[in-house]
This record gives structure tokens, sequence and C-alpha cells, in this order.
């Protein structure tokens, strides 16, 4: 009521006029002469003295107006200034990822986009933890499988297959499954999105023997590649090591779940300038599947989703 009384007040007299005042608030003549008699009542004081052909300032209305129009003034540029943030991309852009998808390719993209976009700063977290996005002010959160906030917005970046492996000298001292059926005597390296009973297979329901459990995908490769047992990972993670031998991929026609990555933040409506951007960059950066455009380890791995 203040502020609206304010406004009212400043624009009348910088129109010199109740009758111009009104017509340029959309306002009837009376309602402003109305809101100008409670606006002195309120503060208990004569703002402006006027007769049926002119408006003149009192001494206390002269001081209140100076304080009103450096007010609107402030009012108009902080509404520039937050039009201006949703015509180009500015400020502090906040980030949460996956270790892995964050060295392996965020990294990269962020970096040629903060050059596209000088006016924007970035803070990265990479972390396997969930992130509370309106608790933490995170602007934009990379995750593996759909949020269980329903209020968040979710949007699929890409699909990954996942394979089971193990190393050479894994299976030259414990044997090579040849069935499914088999995995039920073999040592299992859990990832915290698997049963910790069971192998993370989609057709078939076997016993698994959990010897190491840890949430992160990076290392549960190099204690493959160590040897402390099989594990079922992302291909992304994989390859290298499937290809040069140091790592061995087990019953090939297994299904296993896909991994899922998206990218979730609060809400689209009245979404920043600079979360809409980012995303769109980083959808368009996102490489099409066995096109080298990006390092092998990315992009002949990804099946991308609109």
């Amino acid at each position: 009521m203040g502020l609206d009384d304010a406004l009212i007040f400043t624009r009348v007299v910088e129109c010199h006029s109740f009758t111009q005042a009104a017509h340029s608030l959309g306002m009837q003549k009376s309602t402003v002469s109305r809101r100008i008699a409670l606006l002195e009542e309120r503060l208990g004081v004569r703002l402006l003295n006027r007769t049926t052909r002119k408006l003149r300032l009192t001494e206390v209305g002269q001081a209140y107006y100076e304080r009103c129009r450096q007010i609107m003034l402030d009012f108009a540029e902080a509404e520039q200034a937050v039009m201006q943030l949703q015509q180009e991309p500015s400020g502090l852009l906040r980030i949460s990822a996956p270790i892995e998808f964050g060295q392996l390719f965020l990294g990269s993209v962020l970096g040629r986009f903060m050059r596209q976009y000088p006016q924007i700063s970035a803070e990265v977290e990479l972390t396997s933890r969930d992130v509370d996005l309106v608790e933490e002010g995170i602007d934009i959160a990379m995750q593996v499988g759909q949020p269980r906030d329903s209020t968040l917005i979710a949007r699929k970046l890409f699909e990954t297959p996942r394979h089971l492996c193990a190393s050479p000298d894994y299976l030259a001292l414990h044997g090579t499954p040849q069935t499914a059926q088999e995995l039920a005597g073999h040592r299992a390296i859990h990832l915290p999105a698997d049963s910790p009973r069971y192998w993370p297979l989609l057709d078939e329901h076997v016993p698994c023997q959990r010897v190491l459990a840890c949430n992160n995908i990076t290392l549960a490769r190099e204690a493959a590649l160590a040897g402390a047992g099989i594990v079922a990972l992302p291909v992304m993670i994989t390859e290298d090591a499937v290809r040069t031998g140091r790592l061995i991929q087990l019953l090939p026609e297994a299904r296993l779940p896909i991994g899922e990555l998206y990218a979730v933040y609060p809400s689209r409506r009245f979404q920043a300038m600079k979360v809409k951007t980012f995303l769109d960059f980083l959808m368009a950066s996102l490489p099409l599947p066995n096109t080298g455009l990006l390092e092998p380890t990315v992009a002949s791995l990804l099946t991308l989703r609109p």
C-alpha cells in the first residue's frame, strides 16, 4: 500500500495535475485524489497545497517527494537489471554433477560455454551424494536416474548401457562364468543402484556374494582391475580397459539396467537466462553416438534422448 501511494504521489507531482496523473496511471481522478488524501492522513502531514488551478508542494511534501522519487528510480533500475539478466546470460551458475561425467565431459563443455558468455561465472561440485537444489542454491544438478522429488524438472541427457566385467587375473583364479546362474559363486563389487543381495540382471534372479560396496564407479572399476571381483559398470567407464584387455566383458547377452543421466532444476517458470542457455548449450554439445566428436570414452557410448 505504501509503495503504491508513493508512486501515485510522485506521479501527481511530476504531472503537476491530478487529472494527468490519473490518466498516466490508468486510474480515475477521484481515486488518485482520495489516495493522496489518505496518504496525508496516514502520515499526519500536508504534502500538497492545491487549488482549482495549481498544485504546490509543502516543505514536508518536497522532502517526501525527493525520497519517493529516489525509491521509484531504484525500483525502475532493479526491474531493468532483472530484464537484462533475462536478455543475456550473466551471473553465477552453480552446478552439481557426478564425478565421472564432470571429468570426462562437463569441464570441456563448461569451458566453451564460459568463453562464449564471458559474463557467466561458475561453481561446480563433482559429487556422488544427493544434493538439495533449493536448500543449497544449486541451479542445475546432473544426476543418475530420475529425481525422487516430483517438484523438480528433470531433462534426460543420455542413456548408457552397462556390462559385467572382471580382470583376467580374477578370472584365472576364480573361473569365467558361462551362464548367469554361475555368477552366484562369484565375488561382487556392488554399487548403490544395485541390490546388495542379487546381481543386477533384468531377466535373472541370481544371488551375489558382495565383497565390496562403494558409491563411485571409478573406484569400482579400479577394484575390478586389481582383481577384487566382478562388477556391472557403464560402458563409458570401462571401454578403454576392455579394449586393451585389462578387463574382460562377461556374458554379453545378459540384460542389465540402462544408466540414465538427467539434468535437474527447480522450475521452468521464470527460468533464469543463464540456466536456460546453459541447458540448451549442454544438449547441443552432447555427441552423437559413434561420431568421434569427443574422446572415444564418451562419444561411442551415449544413446541420446531429446
